[in-house]
């Protein structure tokens, strides 16, 4: 744990007791703060009170008196409209911040060479920053890895000079995160999301930019206009950017030219590093995340023989395009993450034979954006309450079955799989385009259960231990 010093002696209000609010509550205690903290969930409370925080209504509470208001990242700061709270605070004149700020306050006052890796991005940041800190720990560097991933940010170990830390910001941490300054910022993409929480792109885009502003160096994608204006907006005032680009050519900065991974200085290219038989990182997303770690652990000081090393040795995170075995020429890849159409794209977009277990609780849309996709898939095993849907979508375009259940599909797919003649790899592949809700939990427990399902078949070979 990393106590909060940096108010020790005063006051602090803090909203929200989930996870990282817990813990950021005991990192404020250890750090000798007067803590104050509730949430609008009764039973959040009790457990907090059973925990020894310091628990009262925030209602009833003389806000002049704190130095700080600490707020749960998933509470709404500006909209749909700001929480009570945020209210209450901001009329007394207290500032308003999250977790993700009191650690970097504490970095400050530590270890400010402390290397500081951040990223952020529409897609692909849980990747990259797993991605990242493998690379790091593979060359033996001491690395912390949490944030939005993993362990809340004050779990972590205390901040030393030569002590690496990779977090992963969601676009609610950098808003409540005014001082980030990363020795590496990432800036991956952005599409539009959470809009309900941020009103529009414009204020949505102004936020992720706030993390490579503060940062010693910019690393930015530039395969979307909203990045390629930050990018440009960045060193038109003087900062240092890297510039990467999955699919284009840069006269400066790192681009993707198939599995190469390529260095551009003033339009003379080299390879730098490849993605060639890394099975955890296929496909031009994937391509992506891997130019962003490359350009931040150069910035941190890796050289780039210890990079590819742990490139090559990524196993690759859980639930997102995982590989789980082999039988003969079948690969069992599960990708459960896959909620909706869009999320489902990476993954049909890097196989070139498919037998696809898709369904569950149907999105707005349903699977008609992946229609391009469609000739890649020799057969479609649907399961949950999009099965009749997904049919429909599919008509004579992909052959398909009802499958009903999941371990059916596993089964069906895996047969019909081992049976296929053509000389490119089968690959019988569970990315969902659906929600769990109809048959499991969560997407985590969907798939464990294709895990399951699969390692409990004669033959096959488990990658990396199949978690």
């Amino acid at each position: 744990m990393i106590p909060a010093t940096s108010f020790s002696g005063k006051r602090v209000a803090l909203f929200g007791l989930g996870g990282s609010g817990t813990a950021t509550a005991h990192s404020l205690v250890a750090g000798g703060a007067e803590v104050l903290c509730w949430d609008d969930n009764p039973d959040s409370v009790a457990k907090a009170v059973a925990e020894g925080i310091p628990t009262g209504d925030l209602r009833e509470a003389d806000w002049s008196g704190f130095a700080a208001f600490v707020l749960s990242p998933g509470v709404p700061l500006t909209h749909p409209k700001p929480h009570w709270t945020v209210e209450l605070a901001r009329g007394a004149g207290v500032e308003v911040i999250g977790d993700v700020e009191l650690f970097c306050r504490e970095r400050n006052r530590q270890a400010p060479d402390a290397p500081f890796i951040a990223i952020t991005g529409t897609n692909g940041k849980s990747t990259t920053t797993a991605l990242i800190a493998h690379i790091l720990k593979t060359a033996g560097r001491d690395t912390q890895m949490g944030g939005n991933i993993g362990r809340a940010v004050m779990t972590l170990d205390p901040p030393e000079p030569q002590r690496h830390y990779v977090v992963e910001c969601s676009s609610y941490q950098i808003d409540l995160a005014p001082s980030i300054n990363p020795s590496a910022g990432v800036l991956l993409n952005l599409t539009p999301d959470h809009l309900d929480r941020h009103g529009t792109m414009q204020h949505y885009a102004s936020i992720k930019e706030r993390l490579v502003a503060g940062s010693d160096t910019a690393i930015v994608g530039v395969d979307d206009a909203y990045c390629v204006q930050i990018a440009d907006r960045l060193e038109s005032v003087g900062k240092q950017v890297v510039r990467i680009s999955k699919r284009l050519p840069l006269t400066d900065g790192y681009f993707a030219a198939g599995t190469d991974l390529m260095e551009a200085v003033d339009g003379r290219y080299s390879r730098i590093a490849f993605l060639e038989d890394i099975g955890s990182l296929r496909g031009q997303h994937n391509a992506q995340n891997a130019l962003a770690a490359v350009a931040a652990c150069l910035k941190v000081g890796l050289e780039l023989g210890e990079i590819q090393k742990g490139l090559e040795s990524f196993p690759g995170l859980a639930h997102r395009m995982e590989q789980v075995a082999r039988k003969g020429h079948v690969l069992f890849v599960n990708d459960s993450k896959a909620t909706n159409a869009d999320a489902a794209a990476p993954a049909l977009s890097s196989f070139g034979r498919i037998y696809w277990i898709a369904g569950g609780l149907p999105k707005e849309g349903g699977i008609e954006p992946l229609r391009g996709f469609f000739p890649r898939i020799v057969k479609a095993y649907l399961i949950g309450e999009a099965a009749p849907a997904f049919a429909a979508t599919l008509g004579e375009a992909v052959p398909y079955e009802i499958s009903g259940t999941l371990a059916a599909a596993v089964d069906h797919a895996a047969r019909e799989a081992a049976e296929d003649g053509g000389k490119e790899e089968a690959v019988v592949l569970l990315s969902p385009a659906c929600a769990s809700f109809d048959q499991f939990r969560n997407f985590e427990l969907r798939g464990e259960a294709f895990r399951q399902a699969v390692a409990a078949m004669e033959g096959v070979t488990l990658i990396g231990g199949a978690r």
